[in-house]
């Protein structure tokens, strides 16, 4: 029988009319309906005419989370009086619960994508209510993607709605536009928010340190425990904590332990008992309860007798290193659509009281929305899938973020590496199977190319404990992890077990001969034979790394001398204390992590390989030849076989190193630590202090001699030189100053006029010749005062005035003058009163504009 009066208080029944004439009118619609109001519940029933008077319809729900899934077809079927198969169904992967009657369909949006790859008319839907679009994970992103082409080609009777709680409706309905050039989609609004909630603020102490990566500092949960217990003590029901991972729920568990209340721990890994107690609320006489969850509360969910939110104001967002393939977490404060979403769980059921773990000006700060995933994420699962929709670069999809373009590369790069799509973008055949298997293509490829070497059973099994990673509890080594998979007993163990069947069900219905050279080339490299049969032999450790080399063949690792590993894509990674991979020589990482401050990734999960199945699995990392480079000073050349930048076998090279590549090492060490290398006589940095300061002055023909600009000629001014030489001591014999010659302008006979513009030497009024010094700006002449009686015009070369450095007798400096005119006239005076005490063997003539030039001292003179 219908709940009739459960349907009666959802706020969102006042918005069905408009929402149904709005789909009736345009055939898509924005619903923004704020948490609590029934729209994952109430409006799909509606649509398909379970409750009220409108048509019968199939109606498709996508929701974000498995967990979400289960609970709005639980609550929906709840609501009509029936058993969840009946009118109301779901599916997930793995599991589907629909029979001949279901109208309301609830599936995870990576069952629509499936669903719409493999046949994109959805035969027999009629309407499909895409549900949490604010969440902006990338399998909803891409679903409403693929929806709005396939309205807009071969289905435009279809109707669609996108479903929002606090998202961007403005942009969803702009989105929607290209269905329907009358203008944006219209967006119907759904008034009240449950029953409603009061906010608190409770700010933590000072001191609490900012999250770092997957590192929450302890103080900050001792402070979500301690407002646990006040919200307990002041307020009635039950209360809802959102923290941002397992093992931040796992220690804050572990504060609450002596509550006068039951604590239960809610995540996307929790057993479904867990899950299902929680979902159905406590009995009569029941302790109270406080459930510890992840995000994967924060929609579509209702918690039964849940009055009291407490959010730590975290939440874990995937971040991509796309250049070394690498996956981490991090952790980042929740925004300010996701705080809504997390208070609403308080109002559900009755008014609720909401404390948020950070200060009100926290608060103002927080961004609107969350990070959409497209940016963050790996995107090689979404490149095969916009090749296999016939749209490789992703151009003409509907996508509010258009896919960054370094990860789009580095995600085809991934997907041509194991044969599914070709050189164009274009998916193969071989391709179009991995994106059936409903796993990342990496993991797909593992069980096409891993089932012929050990059978499908075990490749399946191997495949599912890399899909879903096992609990830490089961420790760092994959194989024994599996063993620990098998003896079942937990709620990861039944998952496995369900995933594993179905992935063997896949690779059964895939063309065991149709897979690439690698697996082949991994049984041949074992001398095995390969096949089901070749697998049987194979102990669980061989069979865990081969499929993992498979998967993930850039993380094959070869333990460093010393400590450590280094992976072939040319990341380092360490294994945990204590760990019993420590001793292996190689591994296949499975699970890995690094934060952009370590250079050093964590070794979380990984299997033990040896160098033949290193060498089969990256096989198109495997080269060979000669490396020559500059090393720690000096020129180094080796014959090198590789995997990747992992060295296989090294072989000195003496005479016969291609001398192009000696060449260019040598020109890096140039560049590296400057021409020093070179021998500079005295007479050569003069030669390059006068052809800068003509550069400067006059500049072309001139030659700039900086070192950048002498490097990019080197072929013109050292060679040939440069290509005899063989190391470093032969850079350290070729004569610089003779090389820059070279660079001097013959051809336009300037060449000759270095002495007339750039003069060594300048005879000064004593007869002396004086070098000039070109080091500076401008050209120093520094001469003796007494020198340079009589002359009253600055010398000049190349139309600069020199800067004369006078000095005294003694070759101290007594003056600095650009202007020797006005010096006799206004500076001599004083120096001359200063100096003749000091010198007083010398002359000092009142007038030096008429006096006769000397080195010598008035007696030397007098002598004649």
């Amino acid at each position: 029988m219908i709940r009739n009066d459960a349907l009666d208080r959802l706020p969102v029944r006042h918005a069905v009319p408009e929402l149904l004439t709005a789909l009736e009118e345009r055939g898509t619609a924005v619903l923004a309906a704020p948490p609590g109001t029934g729209k994952t519940t109430l409006v799909p029933l509606a649509l398909a005419g379970l409750i009220g008077d409108g048509p019968r319809r199939r109606v498709l729900v996508a929701e974000p989370r498995r967990m979400a899934v289960r609970a709005a077809a639980r609550r929906m079927a709840w609501l009509l009086g029936q058993e969840v198969g009946g009118a109301v169904g779901f599916s997930v992967r793995g599991e589907r619960r629909t029979g001949p009657a279901t109208r309301v369909e609830v599936v995870t949006t990576g069952v629509l994508l499936q669903r719409l790859q493999r046949d994109p008319e959805l035969p027999g839907v009629d309407v499909v209510l895409l549900d949490e679009c604010h969440e902006r994970h990338l399998d909803a992103d891409t679903a409403m993607a693929f929806l709005v082409d396939v309205r807009a080609t071969v289905r435009p009777d279809l109707f669609l709605i996108a479903a929002s709680a606090t998202g961007d409706t403005g942009a969803w309905a702009d989105l929607l536009t290209v269905l329907d050039s009358t203008g944006p989609a219209p967006v119907v609004r759904a008034t009240g928010e449950g029953h409603g909630c009061r906010v608190l603020f409770a700010a933590p102490p000072p001191g609490v340190r900012p999250a770092h990566g997957t590192r929450v500092d302890p103080a900050l949960l001792r402070h979500v425990a301690a407002t646990v217990r006040l919200a307990l003590e002041r307020h009635e029901g039950d209360l809802l904590c959102f923290l941002p991972g397992t093992g931040e729920i796992a220690r804050t568990a572990g504060m609450l332990a002596d509550l006068d209340a039951e604590v239960l721990q809610l995540h996307g890994r929790a057993p479904a008992a867990v899950q299902d107690a929680v979902l159905k609320g406590r009995g009569p006489g029941d302790a109270r309860r406080v459930v510890l969850t992840t995000s994967v509360a924060e929609s579509s969910l209702t918690v039964p007798g849940v009055r009291i939110v407490v959010d730590s104001g975290l939440a874990r967002e995937p971040r991509t290193d796309h250049a070394r393939g690498l996956g981490s977490l991090a952790t980042v404060p929740v925004s300010a659509a996701v705080a809504t979403q997390r208070a609403g769980r308080a109002g559900r059921e009755g008014f609720g009281t909401v404390y948020r773990c950070w200060s009100e000006i926290d608060d103002a700060r927080q961004a609107r929305f969350p990070s959409p995933e497209i940016r963050v994420a790996d995107l090689t699962a979404f490149a095969l899938r916009a090749a296999c929709w016939g749209d490789p670069e992703a151009a003409g999809l509907a996508l509010l973020d258009s896919p960054p373009a370094g990860a789009m590369a580095a995600a085809r790069s991934v997907l041509t590496a194991i044969g599914a799509v070709g050189e164009d973008g274009r998916v193969s055949e071989r391709g179009v199977r991995m994106s059936r298997i409903g796993v990342h293509p990496r993991l797909a490829r593992a069980l096409l190319d891993g089932a012929p070497e050990v059978g499908a059973r075990r490749a399946a099994e191997v495949v599912a404990l890399l899909s879903e990673e096992p609990p830490r509890v089961y420790g760092d080594d994959l194989a024994a992890a599996w063993r620990a998979a098998r003896r079942g007993g937990d709620g990861y163990g039944a998952r496995w077990k369900s995933e594993a069947r179905r992935l063997e069900r896949s690779a059964a219905e895939a063309d065991p001969g149709s897979g690439t050279g690698a697996g082949t080339g991994a049984g041949a490299a074992r001398g095995d034979g390969g096949g089901a049969s070749g697998g049987a032999g194979r102990a669980d450790d061989a069979v865990a790394g081969l499929v993992t080399a498979l998967a993930f063949p850039e993380r094959v690792a070869r333990a460093r001398e010393g400590s450590g590993f280094l992976m072939v894509s040319g990341t380092g990674a360490a294994l945990a204390e204590g760990s019993a991979l420590r001793e292996a020589s190689w591994l296949a990482v499975a699970v890995a992590d690094r934060t952009a401050q370590n250079a050093t990734a964590r070794v979380r999960l990984a299997a033990v390989v040896d160098e033949d199945v290193a060498r089969a699995a990256a096989g198109h990392l495997l080269s060979s030849g000669e490396e020559v480079r500059w090393e720690d000073g000096d020129l180094v050349a080796r014959s090198v076989s590789r995997l990747g930048a992992v060295e296989l076998a090294v072989r000195p090279l003496r005479e016969d190193a291609d001398p192009g590549l000696v060449r260019a090492a040598l020109l890096d060490g140039l560049g590296r630590e400057g021409l020093g290398l070179l021998r500079w006589s005295r007479e050569a940095s003069e030669l390059r202090q006068r052809l800068g300061f003509l550069h400067r002055v006059l500049g072309a023909p001139w030659p700039d001699v900086a070192d950048g600009p002498l490097l990019d000629r080197a072929e013109e001014w050292l060679e040939p030189e440069l290509s005899r030489a063989r190391r470093r001591a032969d850079l350290g014999r070729l004569d610089a100053g003779q090389a820059l010659g070279r660079l001097l302008p013959w051809a336009t006979g300037e060449a000759a006029r270095l002495d007339e513009l750039a003069p060594e030497r300048i005879e000064v009024p004593s007869g002396s010749r004086i070098r000039v010094d070109y080091g500076g700006e401008q050209p120093v002449l520094a001469v003796k005062l007494q020198e340079m009686f009589g002359l009253a015009e600055t010398p000049r070369v190349a139309g600069v005035p020199v800067l004369v450095h006078l000095l005294s007798p003694a070759g101290r400096p007594a003056a600095v003058t650009a202007d020797l005119a006005s010096f006799w006239r206004s500076g001599y005076p004083s120096v001359r009163a200063e100096l003749r005490g000091r010198y007083p063997k010398h002359p000092w003539p009142e007038d030096p504009g008429a006096a006769e030039p000397t080195r010598h001292t008035s007696a030397r003179l007098r002598r004649g």
